[in-house]
């Protein structure tokens, strides 16, 4: 079955087909043979927000309306769904300085650069995946993306020196989207937590790539950096009504801020 792109948003639209890639355990069956555990392991295997484990479950009660329509389904299973409670904050814990330094000295591994590249932007997982190679201004050194709200969509983020030999041989594959596999695709979320998982083992940290954002914004905040910069680098809108509506800063501000993680 397929969403029909004319009932649906772009946006939600984008947020379905993202679902999708988290709902491996479904692929090559028949629709009418899946039942609800197999809607429910999706969700469960999700490791990311609960937002996205919403996305999936959001898919399935379309997808279920529309086989209910045509009489492919008498039940419709997505009504029976679960999504567990999302993983407090406070759970989250940001890389230790042992572990950033494990990765800097083993840059010669595959995707360990990934890695680094989400902890010195601040980058949620697909807002890298779908960083396309023409949002970078290697003049300017800054990447522009971002997605999910209006303080975060195509935000500018300086690119860090320590970073920038990653990003140029990025760019040197000549490929639509900046990170991609060694065929030249773009990655799938599952696609590319297979490569995480493995450059975690190696370091031996248990983190995920929220953790490697969370990492960002602990680290400028320790160095003292100014609190509207960090919300921009972020994609956070202040939560001062001064600092939302008046503050503006600079792309050199936004530098020297990301010049702070060292």
């Amino acid at each position: 079955l397929e969403l029909k792109s004319g009932t649906l948003g772009s946006s939600n639209l984008k947020l379905m087909k993202t679902a999708f890639n988290w709902c491996t355990p479904c692929y090559g069956l028949k629709y009418y043979t899946i039942k609800a555990y197999h809607m429910q392991r999706c969700i469960d295997c999700c490791p990311l927000s609960r937002s996205t484990k919403a996305s999936i479950h959001n898919l399935f009660s379309h997808l279920d309306k529309f086989a209910y329509e045509i009489d492919l389904i008498d039940k419709m299973y997505s009504q029976l769904l679960i999504i567990n409670a999302e993983t407090p904050e406070n759970s989250r814990s940001p890389f230790t300085k042992e572990e950033i330094n494990k990765l800097w000295k083993y840059t010669d591994i595959p995707m360990v650069d990934s890695v680094l590249v989400f902890i010195y932007t601040g980058l949620r997982l697909n807002e890298l995946l779908s960083l396309k190679s023409e949002q970078v201004n290697l003049k300017e050194k800054y990447l522009r993306g971002g997605i999910k709200t209006n303080a975060g969509k195509n935000r500018i983020i300086p690119i860090h020196p320590k970073i920038l030999p990653f990003i140029k041989e990025w760019l040197s594959k000549n490929c639509e989207f900046l990170l991609t596999t060694t065929k030249g695709t773009r990655y799938s979320p599952t696609h590319y937590y297979r490569a995480w998982n493995a450059v975690m083992k190696i370091i031996g940290a248990d983190k995920t790539p929220h953790e490697a954002r969370h990492t960002f914004e602990t680290l400028l905040d320790n160095a003292g950096g100014n609190r509207k910069c960090i919300d921009m680098l972020m994609g956070h809108s202040s939560k001062d009504i001064g600092n939302r509506i008046y503050n503006h800063k600079t792309l050199e501000q936004l530098r020297e801020t990301i010049l702070l993680l060292k």
